[in-house]
């Protein structure tokens, strides 16, 4: 519940669905909070970890949950088979105990935390912030009762994470990652290598004759799965979402002026000034240090002479509200551009402070952002009339009424989509459109079946309801039906077929002394050439395919890989490899060495956890677990 709210598990997600879930560490999870961990859920129990049980419904809400997070990151759905297949369903497990074995571990160490700390986490928390930036107590209810919880309840969800945090943190302290390893993984990251090559395309392929009837016949038979049609539903769903309930309202500009007002100071740019400083024990030192910087000496000059570097002067330019030490913001913003303070005493010493250039502050007009607080005001106000639609709809539904007939007596708009199949794609292959990006309605629909009263999907601070009105079944096709895919596929086969031969000849040659400019010729393509390719890089016309088997070949080796699509083959040589200097105190080498250390502590951690599930001892009922994840469908 709370992943919906807490940004701290935001970074396990990347840009695709694989690397999202492999990349996953269970540590990230277990730390920072996934899942919420109750007892006493009666007979039906997934696993026991300790004293604590995860009941099967409460890891049904987790695993679903998980599902439709990465339905929203992607814009398409997430179905169980998928998910099943990149291991989804056992890292959630792991993940859901290795949460619970942290909190038996910090009951056992009876640690604590302050009621003071939780509540300061929570009003510093961005999501329960109001229009005017401040915490909003209506917000803060509205959000916890969206994700399923008390106040109560909630709290005490915070204050498990903030034990999570300290065990993790008192594991980890003092790992550092070793020089060798930075050095060696900075090398592999950096070699660049040099290559040759030439792409054989169609036009390398020949003429290909369509096929005889009787050997397109035999391919489609072998090949019948391919062409299959898909399963297909007819789906309805209606979205109540504050920003959808927010385009209906008017805002007037009364109320609009007046939130511009309480926050002209965010919504405008601030002043910026270029401030330098030099911290003194007492003001004696600081005076005198003056007195030498009134009679020429620079203050880059007295830095030195003081034994500090340029970070320990120079604090960039900045705005005043990014300065910690009150007394020293206030004399820097009270300076003229040039000009050196007296001796400031501030809370880490007697500072004397320099302005350099002056950056004015632009005061934004109401006019220019006028639009944007009408609409967060909107926005604002639907979030109550969402908890009212909610309990209408669910009194319709409950009623005997399906979402369209519901939707209608709300005076809500429902969708309908007459046929869409498990991937979000209608019948002619295009993906469907009126769906918007996020909501998994469609892997939702596809787990469901006709007459079934389904609970609402929770998105974007609301809900969407969904029914699904009729279904139709997976069939194989005729040929005829797909006598166009089928020619197509096969003439696709025949390209790469022939591609990888001449492929295969070229390299042949080349292995025996020939010229690749030569083999260029004679296929009538063309030398091309990549110079200084790291074996991360990403180039137009050169696929990654290309790149990955360039770097498991030796200097002046020749390889061949397939290129975009089956249509194209690659044939290359390696001519150059090459691997830059290590700089320890570059700004690369600093990234790699956090990234190290990141994975060190999650590594370590890690294997704590799992000496405490030892420990502790961990069950798992697997048939529940099977049936949660869809594996005995």
């Amino acid at each position: 519940m709370l992943r919906g709210i807490r940004k701290a598990s935001s970074n396990w997600l990347g840009k695709a669905i694989m690397m999202v879930v492999m990349g996953v560490l269970i540590l990230s999870f277990a730390v920072w909070g996934i899942a919420d961990i109750f007892k006493g859920f009666g007979q039906s129990t997934l696993a026991t970890i300790g004293k604590t049980e995860i009941s099967t419904e409460q890891f049904r809400q987790i695993y679903t949950e998980k599902l439709q997070q990465l339905g929203r990151q992607f814009g398409r759905p997430l179905t169980m088979d998928q998910a099943r297949a990149f291991g989804l369903d056992r890292q959630v497990l792991q993940q859901t105990i290795a949460e619970a074995a942290l909190d038996e571990e910090a009951r056992r160490m009876k640690l604590g935390q302050s009621d003071a700390e939780i509540m300061r986490m929570i009003y510093s928390d961005p999501n329960f912030r109001g229009v005017a930036g401040n915490f909003d107590p209506a917000r803060f209810q509205a959000t916890i009762r969206q994700f399923g919880f008390t106040e109560q309840r909630y709290i005490a969800e915070q204050r498990r994470v903030s034990l999570r945090r300290q065990i993790a943190g008192t594991v980890s302290a003092g790992l550092e990652p070793p020089k060798v390893m930075i050095e060696a993984l900075s090398r592999f990251q950096n070699e660049q290598r040099t290559i040759d090559y030439v792409k054989l395309n169609a036009a390398q392929a020949g003429t290909i004759d369509p096929p005889a009837p009787e050997a397109l016949a035999a391919y489609f038979e072998d090949r019948k799965t391919q062409f299959r049609a898909p399963e297909y539903r007819k789906i309805s769903f209606v979205v109540v979402t504050p920003e959808e309930i927010g385009k209906w309202s008017e805002v007037s500009d009364d109320e609009a002026k007046k939130i511009f007002e309480q926050n002209r100071s965010r919504l405008g740019t601030p002043e910026r000034r270029q401030v330098s400083q030099i911290v003194f024990p007492n003001a004696e030192e600081a005076a005198a240090a003056r007195g030498r910087l009134v009679g020429g000496m620079s203050f880059e000059d007295l830095a030195k002479e003081r034994g500090l570097n340029p970070s320990d002067v120079d604090l960039g330019t900045i705005a005043r509200s990014a300065i910690i030490d009150s007394a020293v913001a206030e004399a820097a913003f009270a300076l003229p551009e040039g000009e050196i303070s007296q001796p400031v005493p501030g809370r880490f010493g007697v500072a004397l402070v320099k302005i350099g250039k002056i950056e004015p502050g632009v005061e934004p007009t109401y006019e220019s952002v006028a639009t944007t607080i009408k609409k967060e005001i909107a926005t604002e106000q639907a979030r109550a009339k969402v908890s009212d639609l909610y309990n209408k709809m669910e009194d319709e539904r409950g009623g005997g009424a399906g979402v369209i007939e519901a939707a209608q007596k709300l005076g809500l708009s429902a969708v309908t989509i007459n046929a869409v199949d498990r991937s979000g794609r209608l019948p002619d292959g295009q993906p469907v459109t009126n769906i918007p990006r996020g909501i998994d309605v469609v892997s939702q629909a596809f787990n469901s079946n006709v007459g079934v009263e389904n609970d609402p999907i929770q998105f974007n601070g609301g809900y969407v309801w969904y029914d699904v009105l009729e279904v139709t079944a997976s069939r194989e096709r005729t040929l005829d039906e797909v006598k166009d895919q089928v020619e197509a596929k096969w003439r696709d086969d025949q390209i790469t077929s022939r591609l990888r031969t001449r492929a295969t000849e070229m390299v042949q040659k080349l292995d025996q002394g020939g010229k690749l400019a030569d083999e260029a010729v004679a296929v009538g393509s063309k030398v091309e050439t990549a110079k200084d390719v790291r074996r991360d890089a990403s180039l137009p016309g050169l696929p990654a395919s290309a790149i990955t088997a360039a770097f498991r070949t030796p200097k002046d080796a020749v390889g061949q890989t397939a290129g975009a699509g089956g249509s194209e083959w690659i044939v290359f040589r390696v001519t150059d490899i090459s691997v830059p200097a290590v700089d320890l105190a570059s700004d690369d080498i600093k990234k790699l060495k956090d990234t190290l250390q990141r994975g060190l502590t999650d590594e370590q951690v890690a294997q704590y956890i799992s000496k405490i599930e030892q420990t502790i001892g961990t069950t798992i009922n697997r048939a529940a677990f099977a049936q949660v994840t869809g594996a005995n469908n």
